[in-house]
């Protein structure tokens, strides 16, 4: 068990940094993977992709109830081992698992049953309402295999078993990569076979990383004795975690409202424009998303050993990995925009509106640097109110209502892609600077 107190800070946070950003690439291959398969159908690829796109409020739906559960768990799972509370920990994981599978089961019994009228709700049309049917009766059968996977990866993360962690995706993504192809095209099963696909990927993945914590190789291991629910528990996990499921449930709020206004203004063809573009997202944002992953046990740990001097290093150094990646990448994607979208489509339409849409909505990307190192520090200090604050700020607040009232001010559909930018500027900027003088400089 790794002792986040002792040696370079710096070293901490790549160390843990560079096999979760790993983790997070390959993971994230699951669902990228299915939507390239998908894209290139012949005859059905544009529409079929559509369908899919539009179960994604769903898919951000069950990682926001992963999201409360095990990102809240983990932050005080971290703080507790800083004291050597490891008891305490202990008792919190095995709660957090709890939570994990009874939300699982709670998901699966919903969306199944109102499959149909939540996709319509999501922006489907009668013609990709068919294909987002058919992908999503399959894929939630895995939900409770990507909720425990994802959740209780943490903990294998936050003991200082990064490499373990990073298995634990890549075994399920690898796995999925091989089989796309074989149920798509040689068993002739189309968006089904994508589902199929994914849902026995995360089986594998959550087999893998709950036999970790079962066995004997972590110091605070998974018990039957944790599992019975303490109200002090449940009340401060889902505390800690309204933080991340704000930021995903507001993430499912967004995807809803830009697909309703994009079927309103632009139809299917920008629909599935917004898959692709959420596609490049989740790619591009992994190396940012995985700095603040490796970095939050981390400041977690310092801050409850009460090492403040290395906690604001360490929040100094987040800040600036993040800040050079995003400049980067912004760079980048304004060079080669067609590029990207060739890999999910080869219609020429789609590309070349595409394109357009990208350089819109990934304008001032660096300004996602503030966001992220702003909420990972308020995560990491277990400021539980600001981390809601600004999170709602960004995406109910201000993307929202961008989105709803742009394209009625001659926008248009260019609107909803527009207002995504305005609302990193200001709310990230906001986030950083709150952060910035309401904490870093009292520590």
């Amino acid at each position: 068990m790794n002792d986040f107190s002792q040696g370079s800070i710096k070293r901490c946070i790549i160390s843990q940094t560079i096999p979760l950003t790993v983790a997070q690439v390959v993971h994230l291959l699951y669902n990228v993977v299915d939507r390239i398969y998908i894209g290139h159908l012949p005859e059905i690829g544009e529409l079929a992709l559509t369908g899919v796109g539009v179960t994604f409020p769903i898919t951000v739906l069950i990682a926001a109830f992963t999201g409360l559960f095990g990102n809240g768990a983990i932050p005080i799972f971290s703080i507790l081992r800083g004291k050597k509370q490891e008891a305490a920990a202990q008792e919190i994981m095995g709660n957090a698992f709890v939570l994990l599978l009874l939300a699982s089961v709670g998901l699966f019994g919903f969306c199944f049953a109102l499959r149909r009228p939540i996709l319509f709700l999501f922006g489907a049309s009668e013609a990709s309402c068919f294909y987002a049917n058919q992908y999503l009766e399959i894929y939630l059968f895995g939900t409770a295999f990507t909720m425990l996977a994802t959740g209780m990866n943490g903990f294998v993360n936050a003991q200082g078993f990064p490499k373990v962690g990073m298995v634990t995706m890549m075994l399920g993504a690898a796995l999925n990569i091989l089989l796309d192809p074989l149920f798509i095209y040689v068993f002739h099963m189309g968006v089904r076979g994508a589902a199929i696909a994914t849902v026995i990927s995360q089986a594998v993945s959550a087999a893998w990383v709950l036999a970790f914590l079962f066995g004997k190789k972590p110091s605070l291991r998974l018990k039957k004795s944790c599992f019975r629910l303490r109200a002090a528990n449940v009340k401060e996990i889902t505390a800690m975690g309204a933080t991340s499921f704000v930021m995903q449930g507001s993430n499912c709020l967004v995807q809803v409202t830009c697909n309703n206004m994009l079927q309103s203004f632009g139809g299917d063809l920008y629909v599935g424009i917004m898959t692709i573009l959420n596609s490049v997202r989740e790619v591009v944002m992994l190396p940012v998303s995985g700095v603040s992953s490796g970095a939050q046990p981390v400041l977690g740990f310092n801050y409850g050993a009460g090492e403040n001097e290395r906690l604001k290093e360490g929040v100094r150094f987040m800040t600036l990995i993040q800040g050079t990646y995003t400049l980067f990448a912004w760079l980048l994607i304004m060079l080669i925009p067609k590029a990207m979208f060739r890999i999910f489509t080869t219609d020429p339409e789609t590309v070349a509106v595409g394109a357009k849409m990208l350089n819109i909505y990934f304008f001032g990307f660096v300004f996602m640097t503030f966001q992220f190192a702003g909420q990972t520090t308020f995560q990491a200090l277990g400021r539980k109110k600001k981390a809601i604050f600004f999170s709602m700020l960004r995406k109910v607040i201000i993307v929202v209502p961008l989105t709803l009232l742009l394209p009625h001010f001659g926008l248009g559909v260019r609107g909803v892609f527009l207002a995504e930018p305005i609302s990193n500027a200001v709310g990230g900027t906001l986030c950083f600077v709150t952060m910035y003088l309401t904490e870093y400089r009292k520590l």
